[in-house]
């Protein structure tokens, strides 16, 4: 358990996915590119090729953890996470039923 002081320093905000590509060699990554709204676009390695093609990720709406560290996936600096649930059924990427601007916060 972590306390709500600790879960306030987590920023959730929304993004636009804008490009996706496969990564040459790796069964479940993909690099996506995200519109953040106040910012250059930030590049994600997110784990969604077993259950997403490239072509469908383009324009989903989704939720990202903006201030999470960067970390090297697949000699890809990832700057950023994306929400996602994982099912009986495979990885279910977390979406918004309207449309909201890129950057919104998520409370």
């Amino acid at each position: 358990m972590i306390s709500f002081n600790e879960f306030q320093k987590t920023e959730l905000k929304v993004a636009k996915i804008t490009k996706a590509e496969d990564i040459e060699g790796k069964d479940k990554l993909v690099k996506l590119e995200i519109d953040l709204g106040e910012e250059t676009p930030r590049t994600l390695v997110a784990g969604l090729k077993p259950a997403y093609s490239a072509e469908e990720l383009v324009g989903k709406t989704i939720v990202v953890v903006a201030n999470l560290e960067p970390a090297k996936i697949a000699g890809i600096e990832s700057n950023g996470m994306l929400l996602a649930a994982d099912s009986e059924n495979g990885v279910v990427l977390l979406t918004l039923d309207r449309d909201i601007a890129v950057g919104s916060s998520v409370m």
